[in-house]
Order: structure tokens, then C-alpha cells, then sequence
């Protein structure tokens, strides 16, 4: 099998791919390619017989993620439960957290405590007894996590299930939870948490919080903006610890070793396989350490035994051999990202190696990692930021030459009898120029952050770029410059056409988001025309009655960039509540928006004035009877009539045709609004009704819906929300007159999908 291991490995990749994408033609292709290979005799019997026997194991191996497991209702809703804790304590002032095994189901359950005041002060001292491999009973309440009830949004429940974990349980209190015993493997992870406390109280804070990210595992001292700018600049490699950590730690410690005399080379390696389990451990376990710490023990293990294997081998033999531990590892994005990208540059060391120039090869390092991990940056995250990899050129170096090394020193000398101020003067030092690198990094997101926001990337596109990518670089390996540009150019095509897909399509939606008690409509009009809200609400808490950021980050956000879209061609606001428009504020911030339009008797702000004129969003006041036209869609202004002197009787009412259906939107008017609609329109009916107030019994009257007739009614509303929305009056109504009612509650969002003049709607909740 020498030499032959990568076609194993492939082997898994595409048992991984079949279950993704539940497919199995690519396993078809892979064994019609590995046939052609063997009776081209390109490929001998025991790789061909040991990959085909891998892509059938780790088929029924690896298990697939759904919402179809028989064994995850076997648990009761209430405890007590007894088991075994699998994880390390995840403790911090607000939350504690842990993995607990349930001895007869075998089932993962992650435990959830939330800290009382008493409590937040010493959260460690009072869970002495929660260790790794403790026994214990404990209490509380036991439920599935939530899953997404929006397109685009994160799902809770998949992603536990990709941990292997079922369920979670609230301990209420840490009275209801009682451990004994431990395991060895405790003890490090004592020694990681004893670690990352020392470090916070010996340096500052700015130092303390990279030190422990860059080096000890824990990113949770950075403050979210420099994630999200990290994130934003596909930096995020660097918060974690990786192949590039663990590459620049062995060296350091080798140099300290065998280069200032103090081991033999042969002594050195066996600290070197001592400590790098540890390490891995300590680090945090995230799977590129492991991987990264693996290449090299093994690279090392081999060398003593005088057995050889090149790098693809051991990289493969490394990827199998993790999975085989834990088959849930492959859908941890570091381990795709990590071994997407080790790969990658293993193919392209020919070319890398090339060049006589340190500048040139790092840019090519930046360039060949960006082009692996691009299909996986649109699959999560739907956006991608051509200017990252020139961003990378700088600040690579910057975090591989100074930054890691001399965090890592750092942390030495902490141990070391050293004088104190030499201690600062490093700190002193790092935390001044880290600042003033930050800043440019910042300043770059200001002026130049321009990116593809793709949305979902196609798996038949996946594999047609792949392939590309393989064939241009190995042209460029090959020195064979213009076909290489040939590739490369068909590469961008490809990706254009991507994007370009919203544009070349005649489908339609119209989509009624769940934000909880609060309204959120999208509609993409064919051809991408235009994109048009009409309303955009937020949560908010009672105490200071500000709107929430939660909204547009987890749902309204992740929508439009799942669908490609980075602009907005108009906001219709009914009124001013929070619920209808608490999001508007940040959405302005974040993305461009083309056009806010609301009524004459719409009460906004000098503050939202000048926010709104500040990013040039054109302001347009409306009245009855008015016709506007948005990408060639026209809606006309039902209401109000007047001023009201109440916000919900002034909400915007709008009529528009969509999808061969007439629709009506009626924000949050009561009952005496509708009775004038009907006085002024006594003809006006329609076939989609946007149910006013969230279901409320101050609207919906009964001679109301039997003059509209409508077929379907959308009510937007939150789960058991404290009003009681919608009321049994409402429902009852609608119910009466056959009324087809969907509600975001029950449903989550609700999709109308149309192409001219026929559409159907769907429920995003099975």
C-alpha cells in the first residue's frame, strides 16, 4: 500500500460526499474510475480491493445527520438520569456546560447551567465534583434543541447531532447534580484550565486574550467584532490553533532543544512524542491540532523504525485514523477546512517550491488555500472576499513570524525566574503593535470590504471546480502557463455563473420569515428585478425597550446571503413598532439599501434621518391611493387614510398582484381600519391576506374576511408568545369562511414560490 494510501483515503471522501448529499452516484463514478485505473493497470489489486472496502465501511460507519433518529424520544422529560460526563467543563460566568453520557441509551446529552448571582462569583469552586469521567446522577429538564425555522439559519439541533449529541438538559441547580470519580485524562484538562487562569492574571488583558487563543486553545477573551472582522477577512485560521501553530511550536522547540545543545536530536524526538499528546490536549483537542500533532508524530515514529512513507501518505493515514475514533469528526468544519487545505498545498509544492522568492511562495500558499477552501466558504458562510488572499500575504507573516512565537516564548517565561520587567516589556511590546495591526486590518474592512455573496454553491458546481482547480494547478506545476490561464479563466466563469443564477431565473418568491412576534416579508422578484421587504422587525427587552440585533444576525442576515443577495431595493414600514421595524437600523448598517418608503403619517426620528441619509438610502413618503413601482412590481397604498393618532391604525396597507395572486398587507390596523377599507373599496378582494396585528382579536372582523375571500391568510407569530396570538377568535374566523391558514409558529417561515402566473406555497417546518 505504499504510496497508494491517498486512494483509500479518497475512498472516505467519498463515502463522506454520498452521505452529505445522500448521492450515490459518486460513489458509481469512483468505482468506474478505480476499475479504469486497475485494467489500465494504472492501480494494483490490494489498493483497488482496500479502497473499495473503505468506501463501504465508512459508508455504513460515518453516521448521517438527521431528524430521523428512532433513539433520540427515548429519554424521559424529566430526570433523574444517570451517566457519565465525556467532556471537559466548559465554565465561564454566564454559562456552564458539559457532555454527560446516559448509561442505558448510550445517548449524549449536553447540560446546560445557567448561574445564579450567588453562584457567578466562584462558578468552579461549586462544581469541584463535575469532572471529566465523573459518574453521576442529575436532575433537570431534558429537551430537543431547537432547529432552524429559516432558510439560511443555523441549526442548533443538526449541529449537536454532528457532536454526536441527542438532547439537552437545563440544570437548574447544581444541587440537582451529584458526581464522583474521574478519569486520567482529567487531570490535563485541569492542567489546561489551571493554565489558561494563570496566564489571565500574570500578563494584560489584550495579551492575555491572544496568548491563550494562539497557543492554549481558548478564543472566548476576543471580543466578537475581531471575530466577525476575522471572520470577514477569512482570517479566521488564525484565532485557531493549527498545522501553522503546531509547525511554528516544534521548531521553537527543537531550535530550544538540539540547536542550543541542550538534548541530543535522538532525546529530542522523545520529548517531542511525550509532549505533543499533551499539547493537543491542552490546546483544546480542536481536530487540526490533532492532525497537525499526528503528521508529525508519525513522521517521527517512522523514521525510528526506519520505515518511509511520503507526506500524502501519513496525511491520509492521519485523516482515516482520526474518523475511525470519531466518525462525527467530518462534519467539523476545522477538520474539513484543515485537511482541504493540507491537501491542496501537498498537490502544489511542485509549484510552490518553484519559486526562489520567500514573497512569492507565501503568496502562493495564500492563493492555493483560499482556492481549496472556497466551495466550503460559501457552504457556510455564502460569501467570499477576493482581497482576503492579498490580506493573507500580510498577515500570515505577521501572526507565523512574530505573533505565535513570541506568545509562545512568552508563555516559557512566565514559568522561568526571570525579572518581572522583562515579562512587560514583551507584553508592553506585543500588545503595541498587535493594536496598531488590528487597526490596519479594521481600517481595510472600512473602505475596502467588497464581497461575492454567492449564496448556495451546487454540489455539481463543487465537483466541476474541483476538477478545474486540479487540472489548472497542475498546468501551472508544469509551467504550462496559458493553458493554465485557459483553466483559470473557466474557473471565474463558472463561479460568475453562479452568481449570476438569480439573474437568468424566472422563478419568484415571496417569503414570510419567523423573527418570533414580529413581521418580516421578502419578496425576490423574477430575474432578481428586485428585493423588497415589507417590514423588517426585531425583538427587544421590556426593561429599555431597544431593539435587538438577534433578528437580523441569526435570521434576516443569514437568509439573504443564503440567497446571494447583498442588496435591498426597498423597505416598505408599515409603522413604527419595534416588531415591524426594530431591524431596519442595522440592516441599513450592514447592507445596501436602496430605497425606505412609508407613510405620511410615519413618526421616524432625526437620528434615523440622518442614519438613513448618511448611508444615501432615498426616503419616500407615500399616500393613498398611490401606485409604486419597485423593479417593475407595482403596489398600491390601500391605507391610511388619515392620521389616526395611533401607529397601528396608521400602518401602511399595501395591495400588489404576485404570482398570478392578489395580495393584501396589512401591518397591524384594528378593526375600525378595515371597516373603512371596505367602505372606500367595496369591490377589493384577494387571495393572500397578511392577517393584521399578528392574529389579534382587535382586527380580523368577520365581515372583513367574507368581503377579502381570501384562500390563504399569514399570520406572523411567535411561539407560546405572552400575548396569546392568535387569539381562538381569529382562528375561528378564518376557520369558518375555509380560510387556508399558515403560521410562522407552527410552520416557520412560509414560501411562496411562483414562475409567472402559478405558485405554490410551502412550510419550511415539516
Amino acid at each position: 500500500m505504499k504510496g497508494y494510501w491517498h486512494f483509500t483515503a479518497l475512498a472516505v471522501v467519498i463515502s463522506i460526499i454520498t452521505l452529505f448529499f445522500n448521492n450515490y452516484w459518486f460513489m458509481v463514478g469512483f468505482i468506474l474510475w478505480l476499475y479504469y485505473l486497475y485494467y489500465s493497470e494504472r492501480l494494483r489489486k490490494a489498493p483497488l480491493i482496500t479502497s473499495l472496502a473503505s468506501l463501504l465501511f465508512f459508508l455504513l460507519y460515518i453516521p448521517a445527520i438527521g431528524f430521523d433518529h428512532a433513539n433520540e424520544d427515548t429519554l424521559p422529560s424529566l430526570g433523574p438520569l444517570t451517566g457519565m460526563i465525556v467532556s471537559s467543563l466548559d465554565s465561564k460566568e454566564q454559562k456552564i456546560d458539559f457532555i454527560f453520557q446516559e448509561e442505558l441509551s448510550q445517548q449524549k446529552i449536553l447540560v446546560i447551567h445557567f448561574p445564579k448571582k450567588e453562584e457567578k462569583q466562584l462558578p468552579l469552586k461549586n462544581n469541584a465534583d463535575i469532572k471529566y469521567g465523573a459518574r453521576c446522577i442529575i436532575n433537570g429538564k431534558i429537551e430537543k434543541p431547537d432547529q432552524n425555522r429559516n432558510p439560511g439559519q443555523f441549526n442548533y439541533h443538526k449541529y449537536l447531532l454532528t457532536k454526536g449529541i441527542t438532547h439537552q438538559l437545563i440544570l437548574y441547580s447544581l444541587d440537582d447534580i451529584h458526581c464522583e470519580g474521574s478519569t486520567f485524562l482529567n487531570r490535563f484538562y485541569n492542567m489546561r484550565s489551571d493554565l489558561l487562569t494563570y496566564v489571565a492574571a500574570n500578563v494584560s488583558e489584550e495579551t492575555s486574550a491572544w496568548m491563550n487563543a494562539l497557543v492554549l486553545g481558548d478564543d472566548s477573551q476576543i471580543g466578537e467584532d475581531t471575530i466577525e472582522l476575522f471572520r470577514r477577512w477569512n482570517l479566521s485560521h488564525l484565532l485557531a490553533i493549527s498545522g501553522l501553530h503546531v509547525g511554528l511550536i516544534v521548531a521553537l522547540i527543537y531550535f530550544l532543544l538540539i540547536k542550543l545543545k541542550l538534548l541530543t536530536k535522538e532525546k529530542a524526538q522523545w520529548i517531542m512524542i511525550l509532549f505533543l499528546p499533551v499539547y493537543a490536549l491542552i490546546a483544546g483537542g480542536e481536530p487540526s491540532v490533532w492532525r497537525a500533532s499526528s503528521m508529525v508524530l508519525l513522521f517521527i515514529f517512522l523514521s525510528k523504525i526506519k520505515f518511509l512513507l511520503s507526506v500524502t501518505d501519513i496525511l491520509s493515514i492521519v485523516f482515516i485514523s482520526l474518523i475511525i475514533i470519531d466518525a462525527n469528526i467530518v462534519y467539523h468544519i476545522g477538520f474539513q477546512l484543515s485537511f482541504s487545505v493540507t491537501f491542496g498545498l501537498l498537490l502544489s509544492k511542485k509549484w510552490i517550491s518553484s519559486s526562489s522568492s520567500s514573497l512569492v511562495q507565501v503568496l502562493q500558499i495564500s492563493f492555493v488555500s483560499q482556492m481549496m477552501i472556497l466551495p466550503l466558504q460559501f457552504a457556510y458562510f455564502w460569501a467570499f472576499q477576493p482581497l482576503s488572499i492579498l490580506l493573507n500575504l500580510l498577515i500570515v507573516p505577521y501572526f507565523s513570524i512574530i505573533v505565535i512565537p513570541l506568545l509562545f516564548i512568552l508563555l516559557l517565561l512566565l514559568f522561568l525566574p526571570i525579572p518581572l520587567f522583562l515579562i512587560n516589556v514583551f507584553d508592553m511590546l506585543f500588545v503595541s503593535i498587535h493594536y496598531h495591526v488590528l487597526t490596519f486590518v479594521a481600517t481595510m474592512d472600512a473602505y475596502f470590504y467588497y464581497p461575492w455573496i454567492i449564496g448556495v454553491f451546487p454540489i455539481i458546481f463543487t465537483v466541476v471546480y474541483y476538477s478545474l482547480l486540479f487540472i489548472f494547478m497542475k498546468r501551472l506545476e508544469e509551467n504550462k502557463l496559458k493553458e493554465a490561464f485557459k483553466y483559470g479563466v473557466v474557473i471565474t466563469i463558472a463561479i460568475i455563473y453562479v452568481a449570476a443564477r438569480p439573474y437568468l431565473s424566472p422563478i419568484g418568491t415571496v417569503t414570510m420569515l419567523d423573527i418570533g412576534q414580529g413581521d418580516a416579508f421578502v419578496i425576490e422578484l423574477p430575474y432578481r428585478r428586485g428585493v423588497i421587504f415589507v417590514d423588517a422587525g426585531a425583538s427587544f427587552a421590556f426593561d429599555d425597550m431597544e431593539p435587538s440585533e438577534k433578528v437580523y444576525k441569526q435570521v434576516i442576515k443569514p437568509f439573504l446571503y443564503s440567497k446571494g443577495i447583498s442588496k435591498i431595493d426597498a423597505i416598505f414600514l408599515s409603522h413604527e413598532d419595534i416588531d415591524h421595524v426594530g431591524s431596519l437600523s442595522f440592516m441599513v448598517e450592514d447592507i445596501e439599501v436602496e430605497q425606505i418608503i412609508l407613510s405620511n403619517y410615519y413618526d421616524f426620528s432625526e437620528d434615523d434621518a440622518k442614519k438613513w441619509n448618511r448611508k444615501n438610502v432615498n426616503i419616500q413618503n407615500v399616500m393613498q391611493n398611490e401606485e409604486i413601482i419597485v423593479g417593475g412590481q407595482s403596489f398600491y397604498v390601500v391605507a391610511p387614510f388619515r392620521d389616526n393618532d395611533s401607529p397601528n391604525e396608521n400602518s401602511l396597507v399595501l395591495f400588489t398582484l404576485l404570482g398570478g395572486k392578489s395580495w393584501l398587507f396589512t401591518g397591524d390596523i384594528g378593526k375600525g381600519t378595515e371597516n373603512e377599507i371596505l367602505d372606500v373599496y367595496p369591490n377589493l378582494t384577494v387571495d393572500v391576506l397578511k392577517v393584521a396585528h399578528h392574529g389579534s382579536n382587535t382586527s380580523t372582523d368577520l365581515g372583513f374576511i367574507k368581503q377579502m375571500n381570501p384562500d390563504f391568510a399569514l399570520i406572523s407569530v411567535g411561539v407560546n408568545n405572552s400575548y396569546g396570538h392568535p387569539t381562538r377568535e381569529v382562528l375561528e374566523t378564518l376557520e369558518a369562511l375555509n380560510v387556508k391558514i399558515l403560521r410562522t409558529d407552527q410552520d416557520g417561515a412560509v414560501l411562496y414560490r411562483f414562475k409567472e402566473d402559478q405558485g405554490t406555497f410551502y412550510k419550511y417546518l415539516p
